[in-house]
């Protein structure tokens, strides 16, 4: 099994100094013990483990809690390079949301044959029953993540885009306390940015997008969650009890007085925003999956009359696809009337016959993802498969070619991981997180950076064997 080679590191030049960024942290590492240092990472991992930042793995019985690997050399990104992604994030997030207002409104960008119809009407993640409705302020995507990779010094990518329901923002503010209370003399030192104030931007965020004629003086903001069993129920937690807002499920919820009512001490007290966890399938029995006890039956009729607010808004899951992804160029485009600042990934659409045939025979080359499939799931990496996975992916690509989309494999930069012997190149993505209101767009300067820790792998995802780093946007 090969590797991709020629990735841009973005700690180390060819000759073993560190690139501008690095110098300060690199100074600082060489002058360290290595056995103190993988202590200390043992530490870290303790902790983890105490306090349960765990994620559960469906299907695999001998493991269904986890710890996430945690890696203490931080990946470091100078003020300049995360100014350019800050806009690029900006432009992208402006157009996703005004591309769902359209799409459910009057399809301008369909009328400019700009989108081929197909690719809406087709998609199960398009929602009928969001046609015409506006959620409050405006808003879709309350929180998105914009998944990044780096293949050179000023070269990023963006490899999705996560405007449904995006995780991972725990592990971003659980690293950087561990990594301030190990090394709290690196902070002041390099000056690194903090992103502590996430739950503070997330909860104002959302007050922002409130119902206007709510009866509560301060909105009252309530996370919902499928409950203990799901996957990211410590996140559920986490974020709920970081902004000072309840964690309920939908035994704790009712529909009263043509409001969203949760149960207190003090009976029934009606909710203006659920930030929710819970897919679009299961939010409302009476609209869509009747089985589901997840949701809240009656909740869209109250969405619908404009008095609670969903983030992200029912619906939202269209942009994530991996189909609609090729296009982003044209919708950015379309909706800012400016070129996209973020470069998307060279995308053959296996449902068009020529890029169908392509990808058949360049196969060995290539990334082949299902356009629904997430956490590293429904995937081909051509140039690391056995001839046993490429068989059985060529005969999925005749069967079903819509289902698939195909990308060149990108040599993906690497930062170094500590190992018990030295450091080691490992390769990164990046996840920001960004917050949208009517008035403003925001992030958190940084995000998660999911590493691929076994050599030479590509896969960063957590189910897949990934692990995380601390991310430091250096100030000015």
């Amino acid at each position: 099994m090969g590797q991709v080679q020629n990735h841009f590191d973005e700690m180390l030049l060819d000759n073993d100094s560190a690139r501008e960024p690095y110098e300060g942290f690199y100074k600082w590492f060489c002058g360290e013990d290595l056995k103190g240092l993988n202590r200390m990472s043992a530490q870290a991992e303790a902790f983890f483990r105490r306090i349960g930042i765990t994620f559960a793995v469906y299907g695999q019985k001998e493991a269904d809690e986890r710890l996430i690997p945690f890696d203490v050399v931080p990946r470091i990104i100078s003020a300049r390079e995360w100014s350019r992604l800050e806009r690029g994030i900006e432009q992208r997030v402006r157009a996703i949301n005004a591309f769902l207002h359209d799409i459910y409104h009057r399809q301008e960008i369909l009328r400019a044959g700009r989108l081929p119809p197909e690719i809406i009407a087709g998609n199960s993640a398009f929602l009928p029953e969001m046609v015409g409705v506006n959620p409050p302020g405006g808003v879709y995507t309350h929180i998105v993540g914009v998944d990044l990779v780096r293949t050179g010094e000023d070269e990023f990518f963006v490899l999705e885009d996560n405007a449904r329901t995006p995780s991972g923002v725990s592990y971003m503010l659980e690293n950087r306390e561990t990594m301030l209370q190990m090394f709290p003399e690196l902070f002041t030192q390099l000056k690194v940015r903090p992103v502590s104030a996430y739950p503070q931007m997330l909860r104002r965020s959302l007050s922002e997008c409130a119902p206007a004629g709510s009866p509560n003086h301060r909105p009252v903001i309530a996370v919902l969650t499928p409950g203990i069993h799901n996957s990211a129920y410590f996140e559920h937690a986490f974020i709920a009890d970081q902004m000072g807002a309840e964690l309920v499920e939908s035994a704790d919820l009712r529909i009263e007085d043509g409001r969203v009512a949760m149960r207190t001490t003090r009976g029934y007290q009606p909710i203006d925003v659920i930030y929710r966890r819970v897919d679009d399938d299961y939010l409302d029995p009476l609209t869509f999956k009747p089985e589901s006890l997840l949701g809240v039956p009656g909740i869209m009729d109250v969405y619908r009359a404009g008095n609670i607010t969903i983030a992200n808004a029912p619906g939202t899951g269209i942009a994530d696809d991996k189909a609609l992804y090729s296009y982003m160029p044209d919708i950015v485009e379309f909706y800012t009337g400016e070129t996209a600042i973020l470069k998307n990934v060279p995308t053959w659409r296996c449902s068009e016959p020529d890029s169908l045939a392509y990808v058949l025979e360049h196969i060995t080359e290539l990334v082949v993802k299902e356009v629904h499939g997430s956490g590293g799931y429904g995937m081909l990496i051509g140039p690391l498969a056995s001839k046993k996975e490429i068989a059985s992916f060529i005969s999925k690509l005749k069967t079903r070619p819509g289902n698939y989309i195909a990308q060149p494999t990108l040599s993906l930069s690497t930062v170094p991981i500590l190992t018990k012997a030295g450091l080691a190149p490992r390769h990164v993505d990046l996840r920001p997180f960004v917050l949208v209101s009517p008035n403003r767009i925001q992030m958190p300067p940084g995000g998660l950076t999911r590493v691929a820790l076994k050599k030479g792998s590509l896969v960063v995802n957590s189910s897949q064997g990934g692990g995380t780093k601390d991310t430091w946007v250096l100030g000015e």
